[in-house]
């Protein structure tokens, strides 16, 4: 065994591609979650974050080979390429590219390098030849259109800009989940409900979203501030993305701005604790530089522009956004809500969800805030080491390096694999027992005011006190607000309880 900046290399495995590369150059980027290596073997496989492949698939030792090794079977990994236009002089690259000039590769290297770079290499226009993908749509989720670059004969199909583009690789949980129909599943549901009911449910899960987030955070905020929020995530999708609408956003989630700034940083800032004797700052993530944060929030906004609204997958482009803000962390607070905010903006926007329902996603994710931790750690985590920083006399974090390109090109698998379980539990589990469970109250009130003349809201009383205790009236309420009832009468309420309750599917847990 070998180790391979910390992960354990198989027996007998030579790294190729963009690992190749990555150890070559010594290129200071965070480990891909997946590397690619060449061992004696009869067939391709993948295990422990390794995808093996036989030795007749092994690239020269060459950068010309295992770039095309890389864009071959790896796919477009833009922050090793990104270090690695930095590393590699230009000269090199172009020579490489003029060896075989109409090869599909060479014209993807090609217009990769002066996309990342923004620099033109000494080089002809690549002439009558079809025009290739710049990315296989077979590994990673790419516009299914694209503008042709005529200088390069490829049809430019990243989902993102050059300030913000975070791909997605193929994976088969992601192409199950993509291949699922769950968004018409949702609309089916919504559709076979009455509109009164469908409404009710739709108000309660917009509300616990809302609450949720706020918990997720560890904040359990007035019932004004989470009504409020609530509003916002349902008016999310409705208007175009602006910088003057987060900071609006992050005006209303933040209650008391005494101590807090508004707007874009104006300095470093990271994720953590601090050292009870020193007060150095231990980040588990520190955040992108003030410097680069107006360049990658409008990168973010240009990648709604153009991979949003079903651009692509739904819930792909929601996952690639929504996490690449909160890694960004743009403001001084509260930016966990605003990531999960932007992920209800894509989703509407794309007409993902039933009009008027908002999966409650964060309640999933505070129901699995394990999970959800371990999501932004398969990022957060292999970042640390590769940013320099020192404490600041406040105990703050002062970045030393560039990271820019750490935040705006990131695998994004995790997180869309994530948010897609989030998405399938709330339309297969929370919006039909909420849907259920209203159907269950309204029969029960239905069959308690024909027993029982009483006011609304003491049937919503009454129906509290009896989910509380296990459908028995405690002897507190029948000697309380709920003395006038006879004994019979009791043992029917608890009977047209337990009927009311039994159809309910499993709570969401």
């Amino acid at each position: 065994m070998s180790d391979f900046r910390g992960h354990t290399k198989p027996e007998g495995a030579t790294a190729a591609g963009y690992a190749w590369l990555i150890a070559r150059y010594a290129l200071r980027v965070p480990v891909p979650p997946i590397r690619a290596a060449i061992a004696g073997q009869h067939r391709p496989i993948e295990r422990d974050g390794w995808s093996i492949k036989p030795e007749q698939y092994a690239p020269d030792e060459t950068v010309a080979d295992q770039l095309s090794f890389a864009l071959k079977w790896e796919g477009v990994n833009l922050a090793v390429l990104s270090a690695l236009f930095r590393a590699v002089p230009a000269a090199d690259i172009a020579s490489a590219i003029r060896a075989t000039p109409s090869g599909a590769q060479t014209r993807r290297l090609w217009f990769l390098y002066e996309w990342v770079t923004g620099e033109r290499l000494d080089l002809p226009d690549a002439g009558k030849v079809a025009a290739v993908n710049v990315l296989n749509p077979q590994q990673q989720f790419a516009l299914p259109h694209g503008e042709i670059s005529t200088r390069h004969r490829v049809r430019n199909n990243l989902p993102g800009t050059r300030d913000f583009c975070p791909l997605v690789r193929r994976t088969p949980a992601l192409d199950a989940f993509a291949g699922s129909g769950l968004s018409n599943q949702a609309k089916a549901v919504a559709g076979a409900v009455h509109p009164d009911v469908m409404a009710r449910a739709a108000a309660f899960l917009l509300l616990s979203d809302s609450r949720a987030s706020f918990h997720i955070e560890g904040e359990k905020p007035a019932r004004d501030r989470t009504h409020r929020w609530a509003q916002s995530i349902a008016a999310a999708g409705a208007t175009a993305l602006s910088i003057e609408a987060f900071e609006q956003l992050q005006r209303l989630v933040i209650g008391d701005d005494r101590f807090v700034h508004l707007g874009l940083r104006t300095q470093g800032g990271f994720v953590g604790t601090h050292d009870r004797f020193t007060q150095e700052p231990l980040p588990d993530h520190i955040d992108a530089r003030h410097e680069d944060l107006y360049a990658l929030v409008n990168g973010i906004m240009r990648f709604d522009e153009r991979a949003g609204r079903g651009a692509i997958d739904a819930v792909v482009a929601a996952a690639s956004m929504g996490f690449g803000f909160v890694y960004v962390h743009p403001f001084e607070d509260g930016n966990g809500r605003l990531h999960r905010w932007l992920m209800h903006h894509v989703l509407s926007a794309a007409g993902f969800a039933p009009a008027g329902i908002v999966f409650p996603v964060s309640a999933v994710m505070l129901r699995e805030i394990s999970a959800y931790k371990r999501v932004l750690e398969s990022y957060s985590k292999p970042l640390l080491p590769c940013i320099q920083w020192q404490p600041t006399a406040n105990g703050n974090v002062e970045v030393l390096n560039d990271t820019a390109d750490w935040y705006r090109y990131f695998d994004a698998t995790a997180h869309a694999e994530f948010l897609y379980h989030c998405v399938r539990t709330t339309i297969e589990s929370d919006l039909p027992y909420e849907v259920e469970y209203l159907k269950a109250y309204d029969a029960f009130t239905t069959a308690i005011a024909s027993m029982v003349d009483m006011p609304a809201r003491t049937l919503e009383l009454l129906h509290r006190f009896l989910r509380q205790n296990d459908g028995r009236l405690s002897q507190r309420a029948r000697t309380g607000e709920f003395s006038g009832l006879t004994d019979t009468e009791v043992a029917d309420i608890e009977q047209h309880y337990a009927d009311s309750i039994i159809s309910l599917p499993a709570v969401p847990r």
